[in-house]
């Protein structure tokens, strides 16, 4: 195995498909959890659906304790605290799974990330001791209290205060937070709040019987109506000295590594969201019939089927591909001596990159399946009575969750150029090359017939295409870069589609190699799709962005190099889709 890839090195390195894990090397007991999961939504949550939307009394905190009695609130806590103690990507595997559930996906997933793991990577010993176990088993449901009325993106400018009291035993909280998740049922929050005049957030954890504390309604919401939605006063809220959280002004670190984590989350439970409603959307599909043909002959139809099956898998491959780096980047680190909580942080943080491109390419994938699912089902797809209504707007809640996807595009860029100037990232370097590449002559040699070599030509040309505008934006904006949000955007898209391109193309070349040209026939028609959607979003995010900045002769130029890395041999994507939609029709489900 080659040398371990680092966060946001992608970009600038080729990765062997042996490097990458792909959901379907997943061992049997990873794969027996997957299906105790799906089990009991099919069993205990999607047959309740209309109750739980309608927020009946205590049935959503009673599903919770089923699912902690089967285990699936601690799937990934170490055992010592009664969870099982499995990697990263398996927990992902879960949240996966349970991302069909609705509503009830939201709760458990807050209660299991934002809500548990705080304690879990920055508690002491105390606390982890003392709130691990109860929120493994579920007999207490957790909630994550950051946002306030004036401070959504920007978190750290949150008003809560906490002020020590005379005895010096008690923080005293006084605040006001908002869109909290699970707030109604809740027992322990995880509350941002400002020491005195700090100029960073501290982090607490705050049991509902302190007192203090009091909630608005339910909140009415555009979807996942199911989720428990209320504004939290603090009033007075009287909280143990050894109830922080961490360091003092460690909250917003806190917050931010927690995000992280949120949105590769996130990212996961689209997959098995999308994966429910394509099927559903497939089984109308054969189901109706007009012109006296099922609508699935229909060649319109089919695209629509096969491009959601191909952004699925493609948003499949590069979320367990990461998942699996967190797991490497994990074990390397506690082999060298590091603090196991401290490891799973570290390993988090250094794939940001990744996590950020996960979760907005996962929330725009499972809108466009919704969307499409609506238009499958046509007139009865805006009815509430048929299950895309509830799809299409519980969807639209992922775009804002864990940051909005503008902020996350605005991260992956700055994350990178960060990196680059702190030296971990040799960006410059490459981004030079290619610019003095522009002035030589192409390489017109031999072609190259071994399996997946033209697409990986082109997906190097691609990177070659993202350095190019990068670097030329930096040089010539220099500080007034960071203000230029546009242009990042399309930055941020370049990058996003390049780092999903080579994933689904490496699961591809993987499924080749392990199992066979006949096995591997479906996930290369994808990913040969994919790839050739993204040169053409990429050439068009790289002209909005040239044109933006670029002048002359110089803009001349750098528009030839964009049309020379993103250029391509003719594929025929309209039969690839074909063959795709086909495989998909004939199983009656997303089979892939």
């Amino acid at each position: 195995m080659s040398k371990a890839i680092k966060g946001g090195e992608f970009v600038i390195r080729e990765t062997p498909y042996t490097d990458i894990f792909i959901p379907e090397e997943f061992d049997e007991e990873a794969r027996m959890i997957r299906q105790t999961c799906l089990d009991f939504l099919d069993t205990e949550v999607l047959n309740k659906l209309e109750r739980i939307d309608a927020q009946e009394e205590g049935l959503m905190p009673s599903l919770m304790d089923k699912a902690g009695e089967l285990g699936l609130l601690g799937v990934s806590i170490p055992e010592e605290y009664g969870g099982f103690g499995k990697n990263f990507n398996t927990s992902m595997l879960v949240a996966d799974a349970v991302g069909s559930g609705y509503s009830f996906a939201v709760a458990l997933s807050a209660h299991t990330g934002i809500g548990t793991l705080p304690i879990l990577y920055y508690g002491n010993a105390e606390q982890k001791a003392k709130y691990i176990p109860k929120l493994a088993s579920g007999e207490w449901k957790a909630s994550y209290c950051l946002t306030e009325p004036n401070s959504g993106s920007d978190a750290n400018s949150g008003r809560t205060s906490a002020k020590l009291n005379a005895e010096g035993t008690h923080y005293i909280i006084n605040g006001q937070k908002m869109w909290i998740t699970n707030g109604g049922f809740a027992d322990i929050f995880i509350v941002f709040a400002k020491i005195d005049d700090d100029k960073n957030l501290t982090a607490f954890i705050v049991e509902k019987d302190f007192g203090g504390i009091t909630m608005n309604p339910e909140e009415h919401k555009l979807g996942i109506k199911g989720s428990s939605t209320r504004q939290i006063f603090f009033n007075d809220c009287a909280v143990p000295v050894e109830n922080m959280l961490s360091d003092r002004e460690n909250g917003f670190k806190i917050a931010v590594n927690i995000l992280n984590i949120g949105r590769i989350k996130l990212g996961a439970a689209t997959i098995g969201s999308s994966r429910g409603v394509l099927t559903q959307a497939i089984k109308y599909a054969n189901e109706r019939v007009q012109f006296n043909l099922p609508i699935s002959k229909f060649g319109a139809i089919r695209y629509k089927i096969a491009e959601a099956a191909i952004r699925l898998f493609a948003v499949e491959s590069a979320t367990y591909r990461a998942g699996q780096n967190i797991d490497d980047a994990y074990d390397a680190l506690v082999a060298g001596g590091m603090d196991e909580a401290k490891a799973k942080l570290k390993s988090v943080e250094q794939f940001a990159i990744e996590c950020a491109i996960i979760k907005v390419w996962g929330s725009e994938m499972l809108d466009y399946v919704v969307d499409e699912g609506v238009q499958i089902y046509g007139g009865m797809g805006y009815s509430a009575d048929a299950p895309m209504e509830r799809a299409y707007r519980d969807s639209r809640i992922n775009r804002i969750f864990e940051g909005t996807n503008e902020v996350n595009r605005l991260l992956v860029v700055d994350m990178l150029l960060k990196r680059a100037m702190k030296g971990e990232l040799d960006l410059m370097g490459p981004a030079t090359a290619v610019a003095g590449e522009l002035m030589s002559i192409p390489d017109f040699g031999d072609e190259d017939e071994t399996p997946f070599a033209a697409e990986k030509k082109i997906l190097a040309n691609l990177k070659k295409a993202g350095l190019l505008i990068a670097g030329a934006a930096v040089q010539k904006l220099m500080m007034s870069l960071s203000k230029e949000q546009e242009i990042l955007m399309n930055i941020a898209d370049i990058i996003g589609y390049v780092y999903v391109s080579e994933s689904v193309l490496l699961r591809a070349e993987k499924i080749f190699h392990t199992q066979g040209a006949d096995a591997a026939a479906y996930a290369t028609d994808i990913a040969k799709v994919y790839l050739y959607t993204a040169i053409d979003k990429i050439n068009a995010a790289g002209k909005e962005a040239l044109y933006s900045f670029g002048e002359g002769d110089e803009l001349k130029m750098m528009l030839v190099g964009l049309r020379r890395f993103t250029k391509a041999e003719p594929f025929n994507v309209k039969d690839a889709r074909q063959r795709i939609a086909k495989k998909l029709i004939e199983e009656n489900k997303y089979c892939f």
